[in-house]
């Protein structure tokens, strides 16, 4: 992640932080994020992500994969 991306994502965190609601999805653990941005931004985006969090891990095959591979995902409307 480039610099100004990782201080642009952790001041919408930080703004966010005890104001807002923010739902965020992501198939990277909270403890990879300082592989994509400077360590002390990462605990810091983290720290805030996490404090009043309510986690929703999945596990298991992925549903569109399998649709994929069998034929069965949806058709394009064109």
């Amino acid at each position: 992640m480039a610099a100004d991306a990782a201080e642009g994502l952790y001041r919408l965190v930080d703004a966010a932080y005890e104001k807002r609601a923010l739902a965020l999805s992501s198939n990277l653990h909270p403890s990879g994020f300082d592989e994509l941005m400077p360590k002390t931004l990462a605990t810091a985006t983290v720290d805030r992500l996490m404090h009043h969090a309510h986690l929703c891990q999945t596990s298991g095959d992925s549903i569109r994969m399998s649709q994929a591979l069998a034929g069965t995902g949806t058709t394009p409307l064109i």
